[in-house]
């Protein structure tokens, strides 16, 4: 301690070197901020990327409406995201809109949710996306039900009829034509609109159209499995025994076509759906008739004109609709050298047992044995004006003996010519012996006839002229003189004639004549005395 105290004497006047300690290093405030910005920075990434939705494509057709940047995505009007890129297709027959959804809508991105283009449309059924006039198309999502996931869907190119979440059943129907069906179409029940067509497709191989309707609950549990479809399009007119009938649903139906549909009393509630699908018929007459269980088919041959006849005309039996023809065609006879115009038709016998109330009728008689009663097939008029034909079935007792031929599996009922056939017939029979009436000797007959009628009318004219001329001035004075008599005879017969008066007097004398000859008859009665005595004297 000495040691380092003697050297600081002779500089006592300095001051004393102190030693100080070195500063550990501190970081300075100015690094807040930026470690603060970063800390934010990195949050914000991380929210970013933990907020960031699903990223979707869609394919349309065309661009039309859709614009990067611009177009959102809604679902029940709520925006859930945003087009950020449109681009072409690599085979260039669409176009890719890329779409990043909201987060919270990733569950909504199922293999059957539906995206379409919502813009102003005009259909048949009205004006839809009026306003999206001013705020511009946006793309429409419909979600699905299945639990597939899925980021690329193709878009619709119409919006669907009905969403995924409304209530109520879809059902198929089968037609044999669409007729003025179209999507949107509406569905009748009791004159209720109660749904509409969301759809159809023409079958693979073109035998039948399907055509898909919706049915709004609650109407969607009036469909058992009996009930019927029909067209509703247009107006059913009709007239029967209560004048005439004009049947639609409403006019809407009549411009842009629809479905009615009925259950039978009956079944009405009652029986369960084992099926969807269901034919559509074409009226309602025809979709309330009892189903057919039992069909004959039957060929008939015709050497006449079948012009009026057409597939579906009606197959008849005494006014009882029993089938219908299903096709026509002509086959070449050699033996004859000529053509036959066949005609296949197809018979429900069970139509006549379900109006017959002994029970079933037609099993009791074969085919065969009707023919043999002398059961033909004739074609009949049906409207003298728009000669439309249909095929009778009925028995003529006067025919010749006939059977029922099997060609090809294919039984063929004997036919008779039609009535305007046979009235052609008589016709011509008529006109054959009005050609062998003898015209020509008639007419010379009656000329000659003529010619003497000629000469008896000159003769007649001579002779009046010669009455003119020599013998009419006596006719007259004799005219004048009867017509003087006639005048006389009347004035004598007046009531206030001379002589009717002297009649009169005379008829009156000879009145008081007889009364006073029955007085004297009355007295020599009681006096007979008197014709010898005399009238006894008065007292």
């Amino acid at each position: 301690m000495s040691n380092e105290q003697e050297p600081a004497k002779p500089e006592d006047n300095l001051p004393q070197a102190v030693p100080v300690r070195r500063r550990r290093w501190a970081p300075s405030l100015v690094w807040l901020i930026p470690m603060v910005a970063a800390l934010i920075g990195g949050w914000l990434a991380v929210h970013a990327v933990l907020s960031k939705g699903p990223v979707i494509t869609i394919a349309f057709q065309s661009a039309e409406g859709i614009e990067a940047g611009k177009t959102r995505i809604k679902y029940k009007d709520v925006e859930i995201g945003d087009v950020t890129g449109v681009a072409l297709s690599e085979d260039r027959k669409s176009i890719i809109a890329t779409a990043e959804l909201r987060k919270q809508a990733a569950d909504y991105l199922v293999e059957d949710s539906r995206f379409w283009v919502v813009r102003p449309r005009v259909s048949g059924g009205g004006v839809t996306g009026l306003g999206t006039v001013l705020s511009g198309s946006y793309i429409g999502m419909d979600v699905g039900k299945s639990e597939t996931r899925r980021s690329e869907f193709i878009g619709l190119e119409t919006p669907p009829i009905i969403n995924a979440d409304l209530p109520g059943q879809t059902f198929y129907l089968r037609a044999d034509n669409l007729g003025s069906l179209n999507t949107g179409s509406p569905v009748y029940f009791r004159r209720v609109p109660v749904g509409q067509v969301v759809g159809y497709e023409l079958d693979a191989k073109g035998g039948y159209v399907k055509v898909g309707i919706f049915i709004n609950a609650p109407y969607d549990h009036f469909v058992s499995a009996n009930s019927r479809f029909w067209h509703a399009s247009g107006v059913d007119v009709s007239i029967g025994a209560n004048g005439l009938n004009v049947n639609t649903q409403s006019l809407a139906a009549i411009a842009l076509g629809g479905i009615a549909f009925e259950t039978p009393l009956a079944d009405n509630g009652g029986v369960p759906l084992s099926d969807r699908n269901f034919i559509l018929h074409e009226t309602r007459d025809k979709a309330l008739q009892n189903p057919d269980r039992e069909m004959q088919p039957f060929r008939l041959r015709f050497r006449q004109s079948i012009r009026g006849l057409s597939v579906g005309a009606p197959v008849d039996f005494r006014g009882i609709t029993i089938g219908e023809v299903t096709a026509i065609g002509v086959q070449y006879v050699p033996e004859r050298k000529d053509f036959d115009m066949t005609v296949d038709i197809r018979t429900y016998p069970s139509r006549l047992d379900s109006l017959s109330r002994g029970g079933r009728i037609t099993g009791k008689l074969s085919p065969q044995a009707l023919v043999a009663n002398g059961m033909r097939a004739q074609l009949r008029s049906g409207s003298l004006i728009t000669g439309q034909l249909y095929v009778a079935l009925d028995f003529f007792r006067d025919v010749p003996p006939a059977r029922l031929v099997i060609n090809k599996g294919m039984p063929e009922l004997p036919t008779i010519p039609g009535d305007l056939e046979e009235l052609q017939r008589v016709l011509q029979r008529i006109v054959k012996k009005l050609d062998a009436i003898p015209f020509d000797s008639i007419g010379q007959e009656a000329n000659t006839s003529l010619k003497s009628l000629q000469q008896t009318l000159d003769s007649v004219k001579k002779l009046s002229d010669g009455v003119n001329g020599e013998t009419l001035p006596k006719m007259t004075q004799t005219l004048e003189q009867l017509q003087k008599t006639l005048a006389a005879a009347q004035q004598t017969m007046k009531a206030d004639s001379p002589l009717q008066q002297d009649v009169r007097s005379a008829a009156q004398e000879v009145k008081e004549t007889a009364r006073s000859f029955r007085a004297l008859a009355d007295y020599l009665d009681r006096h007979p005395e008197a014709l010898v005595r005399g009238k006894e004297a008065q007292p």
